[in-house]
């Protein structure tokens, strides 16, 4: 492993929001607008409502923006505490989903990355401020001024409007926060990579994980499945720990070349400094300090999952002992998604989904909160129409 190995380059300086609010007025000048479009969507209208069919209003494309008719968005986990209010309080009416593929159908007089008829990706950020330090590195979901979130965030460069997600027929993005999807991939089985792949291959980029290195997986769900593929792609030694021993055949199944039951202690004893790299992608409350012991000097721990209620505390006489590093990631930037798509179509990585139709959203969400999924739903945005 490599530590802190650098960003891939941003994929082009995007304008700064004065630049940007110049080019939208200059726009609105010379072409008439009819203003907005209507999206069907399912979201959530008031507290509890769960997800209904919804109406939302989508802007023209600006100068610079493209406009996607959506054909599927993945389910994620964060979407289920984001609606279900788990996370912090909601502005209703709110449309979900941040793991957006479809095809362009539009495209504002300046874009000049993407065409109509182009097979495209949205992920979990739809802009950033592009004028701080992590922006200009091509780390924008780390902007110092807050990356906008794909739904529910404020959009500062169209009047604070509550930006709306992908369970919806369409959606407006600037050109430089759309992926290219590569087309050797399927699209709905390509649709969690925007977040659960990027959001495990951005920490093993970052130690340089490479053939001879060790990864331990800690759970097996939408995110540690990707992780497996992931790390057995860049050539490692995969180990998935798991609380339970009917995920073993699974876990191989998907590439693991070890699997280590939790509340087995042999095979916990029998795994100590085993792994160089943890990504640890549980997000309940869950005691470190056995996964600390199987990792090797100067090995890491990379957290994942964003647990509700606090973790246990951390036990630094283990981290000190071998020069262990505990940490967390968030993500990953636009360049390093790109290049992690394209990693994906070289070595054929997609995920494990299940295909979801609009009204059995809300039952697909109670099956995710019970771990009756293997191992991503992903919405059919044509159900929408039904």
């Amino acid at each position: 492993m490599t530590l802190g190995r650098p960003a891939p380059p941003p994929l082009g300086k995007p304008l700064s929001l004065q630049q940007e609010q110049m080019a939208h007025a200059a726009s609105d000048r010379q072409t008439p607008r009819s203003g907005m479009n209507t999206a069907l969507a399912y979201g959530v209208e008031a507290p509890g409502s769960g997800l209904v069919p919804l109406q939302v209003e989508r802007r023209e494309p600006d100068a610079h923006d493209v406009e996607i008719a959506i054909a599927f968005c993945g389910l994620c986990h964060s979407d289920v505490h984001t609606v279900r209010g788990e996370w912090r309080e909601i502005d209703y009416p709110l449309v979900p989903g941040h793991e957006i593929v479809g095809r362009v159908t539009a495209i504002g007089q300046d874009v000049t990355l993407h065409a109509i008829g182009d097979l495209v990706g949205v992920g979990c950020m739809v802009d950033s401020c592009r004028d701080c330090t992590s922006c200009d590195e091509g780390l924008e979901q780390y902007c110092e001024k807050g990356a906008v979130g794909t739904y529910g965030a404020r959009d500062r460069r169209h009047g604070g409007e509550v930006t709306q997600g992908g369970y919806a027929t369409s959606v407006v993005v600037d050109e430089n926060f759309v992926l290219r999807m590569p087309p050797e991939l399927d699209p709905a089985a390509a649709a969690p990579l925007l977040c659960a792949g990027i959001t495990t291959y951005s920490p093993m980029r970052y130690f340089g994980v490479e053939a001879g290195d060790s990864v331990g997986v800690v759970g097996l769900g939408g995110l540690g499945h990707m992780a497996v593929k992931l790390a057995k792609a860049m050539g490692a030694s995969v180990t998935v720990f798991t609380s339970s021993a009917d995920k073993a055949d699974s876990a191989r199944a998907l590439g693991a070349d070890h699997v280590v039951v939790t509340g087995d202690d042999e095979a916990l004893a029998a795994a100590r400094r085993s792994v160089d790299l943890i990504i640890d992608t549980v997000s309940a409350a869950h005691d470190l300090a056995p996964f600390l012991r199987t990792i090797r000097r100067d090995g890491a721990l990379i957290q994942l999952g964003v647990p509700p209620e606090p973790m246990p505390p951390v036990p630094v006489n283990l981290l000190m002992r071998h020069r262990i590093a505990y940490g967390a990631s968030n993500i990953g930037g636009i360049a390093e998604t790109q290049e992690m798509l394209d990693f994906c179509a070289e070595y054929g990585i997609t995920a494990d989904v299940e295909l979801v139709r609009a009204p059995d959203l809300n039952l697909a969400y109670d099956r995710m909160v019970a771990g009756d999924v293997a191992y991503r739903f992903v919405l059919d945005i044509a159900s929408l129409n039904d």
